[in-house]
């Protein structure tokens, strides 16, 4: 085996050449170029952290009216009520099998609204009908019978007057007999006349006497019938006077049976609108339900449109702005944008202890927009601007609202600082009202620029400022 094959030629260090370093440098100088390209918004951002004023910021908007307003006067919030507002039921409990509404309808005063279930209602109703009807005819019953005793008395009365005549004329029967006798008395004891006639005078007196009595009985049978009559004739009218009476109670049973029939019949109190439906056909209404109750208290709901109102809860602390008559700008929650006028008319005389509020209520002329529990709220004008026209109280130009401190003077002239990227710039603007930290800006800021809250006194024009982070204080 042959090993020189397997030898390792060795050269002295000093016959070695040297590599080239400059590839090694240019690599070493791109990574590090690399690696300072990567950290530089990060240095950069310290070297800003270190350097830069923190600034807090605000993106201006265009204040809504409402906002606007209460800038200017005393604002509170409310809601939209109604002063005729009335939950329908009925006096008598019942089973709704008609319903004639739903929320939104338009009803008329008197409309049926709903109907309970009133056949027991109605028969009672019936038989009240057929008792006075009863009644009625008990009276025409009493009043014939009186007119039949009036007719007897009449009969009595002339009965009386004929047996008094004929009582008259046989007493002068018997008085003449009774002359005749005598005179034929005395003739026949002067033997003029005889014995006979003496005795056929004697009987004609007689006849005469008893006729008399017969017509004397007679006489009293007379009176006797003329004093039943007239009692008959008092028991008639009695009578009437009795049927009367029961007329009376039965009509009383009847209106009352009718009054409670037509309570099963839900009508509607005044001209408005069912703004909630209480009880579904089914349902059983009650008045006087208590707890437990499977009963519904009312059908529906209704309130009068046209005696909405505004109800507004102003602090206590501010009550002294709000004047009976004064003018008030309104803007509903539903439509911010809309300015309503109205006029305080009512101030509550006690205050709410637990919220340190008083009622006030406003009445608005136009009422297209309101509806019942929209939230509002109510700007008080100012006393000076109280007595202006409507027209000129609503014709404001529209303005901002900033917070007053992002508002400086430099020089005597107010400025705001805008933002532009990382770079304010002193903007001179025109105020308007002051009130509660906040400022109205007229003039000199356009919704969407960005201004500093708050600036120092040493920030100046086309400094660079850092935005604060959360972090920041």
């Amino acid at each position: 085996m042959d090993l020189k094959d397997l030898k390792i030629e060795r050269q002295p260090a000093h016959t070695r050449r040297r590599g080239n370093p400059w590839p090694v440098r240019i690599i070493a100088l791109l990574l590090l170029a690399a690696v300072g390209w990567v950290m530089w918004p990060k240095v950069s951002d310290f070297l800003d952290k270190v350097r830069l004023p923190v600034v807090r910021t605000l993106i201006v908007t265009e204040a809504t009216p409402s906002t606007a307003a209460a800038v200017r006067g005393t604002a509170a919030n409310g809601y939209v009520v109604a002063a005729r507002r009335a939950a329908l039921s009925s006096d008598v409990p019942g089973r709704i099998v008609e319903l004639n509404v739903r929320e939104g309808s338009v009803v008329k005063k008197g409309d049926i609204v709903a109907r309970l279930f009133a056949d027991e209602y109605r028969a009672a109703w019936q038989r009240a009908k057929a008792n006075h009807r009863e009644t009625q005819t008990a009276i025409k019953r009493a009043k014939a019978a009186l007119e039949v005793a009036k007719a007897e008395i009449e009969q009595a009365d002339k009965a009386v007057a004929k047996a008094a005549a004929q009582r008259d004329e046989g007493q002068t029967q018997l008085d003449f007999a009774v002359k005749d006798l005598a005179r034929i008395t005395v003739l026949a004891t002067t033997g003029i006349e005889g014995l006979r006639k003496k005795q056929v005078a004697e009987r004609d007196r007689d006849a005469a006497k008893t006729r008399l009595d017969s017509l004397i009985a007679s006489v009293n049978t007379s009176l006797a019938n003329h004093e039943t009559v007239k009692q008959r004739a008092a028991v008639a009218d009695i009578d009437i006077d009795v049927a009367t009476d029961r007329e009376l109670a039965a009509r009383a049973s009847l209106d009352q049976a009718r009054a409670t029939l037509d309570k099963t019949d839900v009508r509607a109190p005044f001209d408005g609108i069912v703004v909630l439906k209480d009880a579904e056909i089914g349902e059983v209404v009650s008045p006087n339900v208590q707890g437990g109750s499977n009963a519904r208290g009312a059908v529906c709901t209704m309130v009068d449109f046209d005696s909405l109102e505004i109800q507004a809860n102003v602090p206590e602390t501010s009550l002294a702005t709000v004047r009976l008559g004064a003018a008030v700008d309104v803007f509903l929650d539903a439509y911010p944008e809309q300015r309503l006028t109205g006029v305080v008319d009512r101030i509550w005389p006690t205050a709410d202890r637990s919220k340190a509020t008083v009622e006030v209520r406003i009445i608005v002329a136009d009422k297209t927009l309101l509806r019942p529990e929209y939230g509002v709220r109510v700007v008080f004008r100012d006393h000076a601007e109280t007595d202006l026209p409507v027209e000129a109280s609503t014709q404001q130009p529209k303005v901002m609202i900033v917070p007053e401190s992002a508002i400086v003077a430099i020089g005597g002239v107010q400025t705001a600082f805008v933002l532009e990227r990382d770079i304010v710039q002193a903007t001179p603007v025109t105020v308007g009202e002051r009130k509660k930290g906040r400022v109205s800006i007229v003039a000199g800021l356009t919704p969407g620029q960005r201004i500093v809250l708050a600036p120092s006194t040493t920030l100046q024009d086309k400094d660079r400022v850092r935005l604060a982070d959360d972090g920041d204080t």
